[in-house]
């Protein structure tokens, strides 16, 4: 069977492994899980606390769709108002049911998954949310298709604000073709905003073929530093951790497949901006944050090595800079200066590995810029 290739829509797969774990994902989220109770490490976990300003929002969920949830991460940026949203790999519709909630009715969220059950559950449950947000029409639509697919479901090149993924990429047998789809279908200086599973090392062939170890997004998790250039090679040049936290896998079985091998929940947003540098560089630029992102008065949180206070001048790299001055966020800063002197790299940026080794939620900083 190895070497034989299988058709599934516009892109193409290898015969075994790929097939294999496209099956599953398919038949461990459909049929095995019945829910989050029922997963065995805390890699598809959020494993950390629901910032307050989602709390509410959370609450007004149908509760089939928040028990089948099995995310590893917050996946909702700031600054959604109006906005139209992909979620990848959207399952029992929990993400795109809160965040339709802050794209109000004027925006729009659209789910895709491949897993009928999922999907099933998910659009039984739309008319309900929609009279308890007080919307008079659905602002929230369920595709089914492959995340590798994004091409073929029809939807508008740059014509997404923002893509979401909650513990999905890693499942995917191609993850490269996520990546570069997600960019095709983001607006200029639009982002992709994703929590998935990372490792700390390359994964041997056993572990990755292994149905429950990939079904508990293990199996299939990146070497972190295998993620960066591919996300780069796929069009966002300068990735911005948010959040990490450790994954414990507490089933001795498991443990015992996995080595000395360490997991991490990572949050990444990527943007997509031409011509970002590959290093931070200093052109004597900063910002000062307004105020006016409702979840964010006191500071805007643009990644884990940039907390901005509000009214504060703030000291940024060119490619921060960029970041706020032609995405979504421009009108709550007021920007300094330009790109018509280099004053050489921007002092205190590292190579690490850019993880937390700790459950606070925070990798820890090596300098001021990442």
């Amino acid at each position: 069977m190895r070497g034989v290739l299988v058709s599934l829509g516009e892109t193409v797969f290898a015969q075994g492994a790929s097939v294999m774990n496209l099956d599953v994902v398919k038949d461990y989220y459909g049929k095995v899980l019945k829910s989050s109770k029922d997963l065995k490490t805390s890699a598809c976990c959020d494993g950390g606390g629901v910032p307050s300003h989602l709390e509410a929002l959370l609450a007004n969920l149908h509760e089939e769709v928040r028990a089948k949830y099995y995310g590893c991460g917050i996946v909702v940026p700031a600054a959604l108002e109006g906005g139209r949203v992909l979620d990848l790999g959207s399952g029992s519709g929990r993400d795109v049911y809160l965040i339709s909630q802050l794209v109000g009715s004027e925006g729009e969220v659209v789910g895709v998954d491949m897993t009928d059950e999922q999907l099933a559950t998910a659009e039984s449950h739309a008319d309900w949310h929609m009279r308890a947000f007080g919307y008079a029409r659905r602002n929230v639509r369920f595709l089914k298709g492959y995340i590798e697919q994004l091409g073929a479901l029809g939807l508008e090149p740059e014509s997404f604000d923002v893509i979401v993924s909650n513990c999905v990429i890693n499942l995917s047998v191609d993850k490269l073709a996520v990546l570069r789809g997600a960019y095709d279908l983001l607006k200029p200086g639009g982002e992709l905003y994703f929590a998935d599973v990372y490792c700390d090392r390359r994964l041997p062939d056993a572990i990755k073929s292994d149905p429950l170890l990939y079904g508990e997004c293990l199996g299939g998790a990146l070497y972190w530093n295998d993620f960066l250039p591919m996300a780069k090679e796929a069009g966002f040049l300068d990735p911005r951790l948010v959040t990490s936290r450790p994954v414990t896998v507490e089933n001795e079985a498991m443990r015992a497949k996995l080595g000395q091998a360490k997991f991490f929940s990572a949050t990444y947003r990527l943007f997509k901006l031409n011509g970002l540098e590959p290093a931070c560089e200093d052109y004597g630029q900063a910002v000062v944050y307004k105020g006016g992102v409702a979840e964010q008065p006191d500071a805007f949180a643009l990644d884990g090595h940039h907390l901005i206070e509000t009214g504060k001048v703030f000291p940024v790299c060119g490619n921060t800079w960029r970041m706020l001055a032609e995405t979504r966020f421009r009108r709550y800063f007021d920007l300094i200066g330009d790109f018509s002197t280099h004053y050489g790299i921007f002092a205190g940026c590292g190579t690490s590995i850019p993880f937390a080794t700790t459950a606070t939620g925070t990798a820890k900083s090596s300098g001021g810029c990442c």
